[in-house]
């Protein structure tokens, strides 16, 4: 991180402290209906939606509304450790859900079948502002509920989600050319900020003095984009461990294809696949969790974002071979992004980030993040940022022990720690 102020000093001093403190415990869930006094309110129109469906709730928190339907546990439930705990008091208010125009078919929420689905909420005790953010991995507009809407929403900020516009294992199937499915990602959450924007206005009677974005994972990479692009609809942004997508390397489709060649390697004792592995970008101290990712991320994520970005790598075959030994025709694992980077820059074009952030940004991530390790995606974007001249406005926090997903800590309890309080704090 470039050199802090005095005053910088401190707040770096007190986010330190305020990831060592224990997350708030929550009591029972509360029961959940309907909501009165929202209901005598006058309905909400979503700019631009086809389809949406508005309700008043006594509690928008993800414990009551597990129970009634209004989100979907399995979307969230491996995103954080079972140590977490979010606000315990309800929070009364509406939710809209409903989608925009879109030709993808992915998303099967509520029956609709239907891509470019988006939930809002919207608190009766506003605090004015608005917090925007879009589904990290492949999942939907749920997947940051527990999160991010909870923490949110019981400070009082209103509410937006999208699932980026298509999801799941076969999220490539969109668009017509390679990157296109992956370039809508962006559209998506430029189309929610402004419908957002515009259903705070007609629910509170005026617009967000404040708008922020944030997300973790692929959310961290929107946010990013957003910043870039989009830095007039936003005031900020929190950036939780977002992917670097570059035109050039380091990037997702250079570490992961190494690590599927040489974990195997390691796994069999193999000294020089070890360094191998470490020169690829993954941190010391993280050799632990390498067997889980191997099995859980490594294949399957390498897998599928080369076909989005570099389909004809392997020809007839979608999204490659699971688990092939290197040496194997058509493996991920031999896949060498620096023969195939003239092929795949198009691709990369519609996504790439340029670290000319419009308004101030922070970046939080894990030094034992063991899926986008900081030497490949953290610290490259950085270098992006300085390169900008945008250095004012971006801070940079590696949490030590910080893992991609802290759900992990419940498997490591000893080796790694929950980034969940530093990304509240």
């Amino acid at each position: 991180m470039d050199a802090l102020s005095p005053r910088r000093k401190a707040r770096a001093w007190l986010l330190a402290l305020c990831c060592a403190l224990p997350l708030v415990f929550s009591g029972p869930a509360a029961a959940q209906g309907t909501h009165a006094a929202c209901e005598k309110l006058p309905a909400v129109q979503v700019p631009g939606a086809q389809k949406q469906i508005s309700a008043c709730l006594e509690d928008l928190s993800t414990r009551s509304l597990v129970l009634s339907g209004h989100t979907d546990a399995a979307d969230w439930r491996a995103l954080h450790s079972q140590q977490s705990r979010n606000p315990e008091r309800a929070v009364p208010g509406m939710q809209v859900d409903g989608y925009f125009p879109d030709t993808s078919t992915s998303n099967g929420y509520h029956g609709w079948n239907h891509d470019a689905q988006f939930v809002m909420r919207l608190p009766d005790h506003w605090n004015g502002k608005l917090v925007i953010t879009g589904a990290p991995g492949l999942r939907r507009q749920y997947a940051p509920d527990f999160l991010i809407s909870d923490w949110m929403l019981a400070r009082g900020y209103a509410y937006a989600s999208t699932d980026k516009g298509n999801s799941g294992l076969w999220f490539y199937r969109d668009g017509a050319a390679p990157g296109d499915a992956m370039a809508e990602w962006n559209q998506r959450v430029t189309e929610l900020t402004l419908a957002a924007k515009q259903v705070v206005q007609q629910r509170y009677g005026r617009a967000p003095a404040f708008t922020y974005m944030t997300g973790i994972s692929n959310g961290g990479y929107l946010t990013r984009h957003a910043l870039e692009q989009y830095p007039e609809l936003y005031d900020g942004g929190v950036d939780w461990e977002g992917p670097n997508w570059q035109t050039g390397a380091p990037n997702m489709l250079t570490n992961l294809p190494a690590a599927l060649k040489y974990y195997p390697r390691y796994a069999f004792g193999d000294a020089s696949a070890h360094q191998k592995m470490l020169a690829a970008g993954f941190a010391p101290g993280s050799e632990p969790l390498w067997a889980e990712h191997y099995a859980l991320y490594w294949d399957l994520t390498a897998r599928v974002f080369r076909e989005e970005l570099d389909p004809d790598f392997d020809g007839w075959l979608e999204a490659g071979i699971p688990f092939c030994a290197s040496g194997f025709p058509l493996c991920d694992a031999d896949y060498n992004f620096a023969a195939r980077a003239k092929l795949v820059k198009p691709a990369l074009s519609k996504i790439a980030l340029n670290g000319h952030i419009g308004k101030p940004l922070i970046t939080v991530q894990g030094d034992l993040d063991t899926v986008l390790p900081p030497k490949v995606h953290a610290e490259p974007y950085l270098a992006l940022i300085r390169k900008a001249g945008q250095s004012a406005l971006h801070r940079y926090y590696l949490v030590e022990g910080g893992n991609h997903v802290d759900q992990l800590y419940d498997v490591f309890p000893t080796l790694l720690r929950p980034i969940l309080p530093c990304y509240r704090a």
